[in-house]
């Protein structure tokens, strides 16, 4: 006899109620490794240390550190360039640890993370 009501189909072993505090709970662990991220600190040099900048987990600037010596007013695209690449390195290293701890959370989910 056909059963009424209900879904039909569906996953066995597998209920409503159970998927939606699997949810809640990964939601609230993303929450929380996203506010991790965002305090944390990344320093990235160029030109052996003649500069330096440091970014916070939100891609805001907190610092940019010249070496006297970097400074040369006749040559201001190289200065200009080891900014660059600091700002980049910095950036790519916030990218990289993001998607590392959001990838150890979705287990590969394909969440777009």
């Amino acid at each position: 006899m056909a059963k009424h009501g209900g879904f039909g189909g569906g996953m066995p072993g597998m209920n409503m109620n159970n998927l939606m505090k699997q949810y809640q709970k990964m939601q609230k662990k993303l929450e929380e490794t996203q506010e991790e991220l965002a305090k944390k600190e990344y320093l990235a040099q160029a030109g052996g240390g003649a500069v330096k900048v440091v970014l916070n987990g939100e891609r805001k600037v907190l610092s940019v550190s010249l070496n006297k010596d970097a400074v040369d007013p006749e040559d201001v695209e190289t200065l200009e360039e080891m900014i660059v690449l600091a700002m980049n390195q910095a950036l790519s290293d916030i990218d990289k640890e993001s998607n590392q701890e959001m990838g150890k959370l979705t287990g590969g989910m394909g969440l777009g993370f």
